[in-house]
């Protein structure tokens, strides 16, 4: 699906985009325009207007922009602006982010990839890349654009605390290639010095590891509950069954204790680096 693609299958974007394109309708009409000639005052297709109308494109913010000022609209058109700029992510990321929007504290432990909160957008834009079967070029702009959105929330304020896991093969594995990693490496260095991040590197000789299932991410919400996180093949699922949150709560004690320190993970990872 391309950003300009409406989700008629997601029951939230669907009501959105069912009432920005009415609006538009409305307006467009109140102003005695066909969607020809609106089209042509705000350089597109009349067919590309017809798709925006009928609920099955969602407009790009210069498409609003354009709109409000053919229209007159003093600014009413623009302001929809925000509400189209969520669901034009797909569902799970929407709802992943509201979920890290409202926690806390945030900890994952990863033993594929680096966690994607702390991804460079080359590395983003790389491990996406070896998705088979591939993205078109379009879904793969919504992904790393949808990724990285999600990024702000580790400087947010308030600030939220972190606690990431790493094991080292995510360190070693060249995702993108020896420069891509190169920089993926120094970004890791840049975020371990935050003050609300604590990264930990689980190292490949350590005879006990708690994480051989798989990566996870726990969230410890602002109402004092906690949610688990699991996503593999083709599933993203969220775990609220108490008894689940707590494995997954005592497991991540366990790795985090058999991790590195803090501090002696960055001077790992600058060891890798040197390495790499």
């Amino acid at each position: 699906m391309s950003d300009w693609d409406a989700g008629l299958k997601d029951d939230e974007a669907g009501a959105v985009m069912r009432t920005v394109s009415r609006q538009l309708k409305l307006w467009r009409e109140a102003a005695g325009l066909t969607q020809a000639e609106f089209g042509a005052a705000i350089g597109y297709g009349e067919e590309l207007v017809s798709s925006v109308e009928r609920g099955r494109r969602i407009p790009r913010p210069e498409y609003l922009d354009n709109a409000d000022e053919v229209l007159g609209a003093g600014s009413r058109i623009a302001a929809m602006k925000g509400d189209l700029a969520e669901v034009r992510y797909p569902k799970r990321v929407r709802d992943l982010k509201r979920l890290e929007a409202d926690a806390v504290e945030l900890c994952a432990y990863n033993n594929s990839v680096i966690h994607g909160l702390l991804q460079t957008e080359e590395y983003v834009r790389a491990s996406m890349a070896t998705r088979r079967p591939p993205f078109t070029e379009e879904e793969l702009e919504q992904q790393v654009a949808a990724r990285l959105a999600r990024q702000k929330i580790l400087t947010e304020a308030p600030l939220r605390v972190f606690s990431f896991v790493q094991c080292e093969s995510t360190l070693r594995r060249p995702v993108g290639g020896r420069m891509v990693m190169r920089r993926q490496l120094e970004h890791l260095l840049d975020a371990g010095r935050f003050r609300n991040i604590d990264l930990q590197v689980l190292p490949l000789d350590r005879e006990d590891n708690a994480g051989l299932a798989g990566s996870f991410r726990l969230l410890r919400l602002r109402d004092g509950s906690t949610v688990g996180h699991n996503e593999v093949q083709l599933v993203s699922r969220m775990i609220t069954e108490p008894k689940e949150v707590q494995v997954l709560d005592i497991r991540y004690g366990i790795i985090r204790a058999q991790a590195l320190t803090p501090r002696e993970s960055l001077a790992f990872i600058e060891k890798v680096l040197g390495e790499t």
